[in-house]
Order: structure tokens, then sequence, then C-alpha cells
């Protein structure tokens, strides 16, 4: 058995405080990790003292970051060998965790990618049909566009192993749900071992997401995305292009001044 330090992040926004009780338990009592941290976004105070109350550290921050700048900054604190990360709602079971951890522990892969759309994920409660069209259709356009292809870019589950996190950080910048994409392309790109895992999953009612409005945002940061990964590979015409922009402030900065 592996003795390799686990970190969890869960990054929260209005959680459902019963659910996210219930979840913290069961990772504790089956991923048995060091830390379990909440990054937690423009909390009412009476969040804010729930989510406290909870076995875990908090990081509570007054204004809306967005999951990948929430789940960067919980990934900076961690001082263990694996980082992983799971969305609030629960919808990644901690069985199908565990699993996804696996690999990286075992230094079978440095990023291991939760599943929704692989052929062998179990799902409990399918999204609405038009989200299930626009995932289904994003992630066919981002196999085309990326270094990586796989099933499903945005499962809410991933785990990066420390030194590859070290590698991958400094090439972040968007600070929303488009994160996992970038994540998974900064490390194509880095030729970073990539495994995807298929996981079981149940939609859960109250997501943030906005099937329209972000799908809209979501194909720009996979153009983004493709562009900075050419960059990384010393693609002349991204290159550039590059360095004729203004280009963003890294996330891990940003998080740095918070």
């Amino acid at each position: 058995m592996s003795d390799r330090t686990l970190g969890v992040v869960i990054p929260a926004y209005q959680p459902d405080i019963e659910l996210l009780d219930r979840y913290i338990e069961q990772i504790n009592d089956r991923l048995d990790p060091t830390t379990i941290l909440v990054e937690l976004d423009a909390p009412t105070p009476e969040t804010a003292l729930a989510v406290r109350s909870l076995p875990v550290m908090v990081n509570a921050v007054p204004q809306r970051r967005g999951k990948g700048t929430a789940i960067t900054a919980g990934f900076e604190k961690l001082e263990t060998d694996l980082h992983i990360f799971a969305d609030a709602d629960g919808s990644t079971p901690v069985d199908s965790l565990a699993d996804i951890v696996a690999p990286v522990r075992q230094h079978q892969a440095a990023l291991a990618v939760g599943s929704r759309r692989h052929p062998d994920a179990e799902i409990a409660d399918e999204q609405s049909l038009l989200r299930q069209f626009l995932g289904g259709g994003f992630s066919w356009l981002a196999g085309s566009l990326l270094p990586v292809t796989l099933h499903d870019y945005q499962c809410g589950a991933k785990v990066i192993d420390a030194d590859a996190w070290e590698q991958v950080h400094e090439h972040l910048y968007e600070p929303g749900f488009a994160w996992d994409v970038e994540l998974i392309a900064m490390a194509g790109a880095l030729d970073l071992s990539i495994t995807e895992v298929p996981v079981q999953w149940e939609d859960q009612p109250g997501s943030t997401v906005d099937p329209v409005a972000d799908a809209a945002r979501m194909f720009r940061a996979l153009l983004t995305s493709r562009h900075r990964a050419k960059q990384l590979t010393d693609e002349r015409l991204h290159s550039v292009i590059a360095a004729q922009t203004t280009q963003p402030t890294p996330l891990i900065e940003e998080v740095s001044e918070l």
C-alpha cells in the first residue's frame, strides 16, 4: 500500500451543508486524507459558521472567485503528495474518488481525470437533454482541438501529483468552470501522463452552471486553451500571436494576493 499523502480541496459556493457534511464524512472514512480544505466563496455569515463547524480546514473569502481560482488557491496551500478536488454537491461518490486517486498514487499517471462519459461509467441520474447535448458536443470539439483526447473534460473530480502540479500551475488562467479543460490541455502540452477513469455519477439539482451562457464561455476558453497549449509546444504562429498580445495574470499570482 502506498504511503503517499492525499490532500482534498472542495470548492464551494452556497453549499448544501447537510449534504457537504455527509460527503466529508465519507471522504474521511474512505480516502483517509491528510487534509480536507473547503474553499468557500461569498458565504453568508450563517453558511460560513456552519462550514467551519465541519471537520475540515476552511478558507472563506467574501467574493465569488470561481471554481478554477478556488481550486488553484486550495492546491497551492496543500503540502501533500497528491492533490484532488471534488465538487461540493457530491455528484462523484467516494468510491469513484478512490478509483481516480489509485493510478496517481501508484505512479501510473501524473493526472487522473474522472469521466462521466466513459463507456464504463455508471450514471444514476442523467442531466437534462440540453446539458447532455451541449456536454457531448463540447467533449467532441475539445478532443478535436486539444492535445489530449478524452470522453469527458469537465467531470468534477481530478487528481494530480504534486510534482506535476508544480509544472502545470503557472500556465493556468481560467477562473471558472473552464479551468478543468485548461488543466488537461496544459498537462498534455507538457507531456505529462494522463489517464481517464470511469466514475459512478449522479446529477445533482441546484447546479450553478448556466448551460447556454456557460457553453459560450467554455467555447471561448477552449480556443484559448488550445492556443496556450500550442505555445507550450513552441508552435511558431501561436508564439508570435502571444508576443503581440497582452497576457493575463496566472491564477497562482492572483491567489497569492488574496
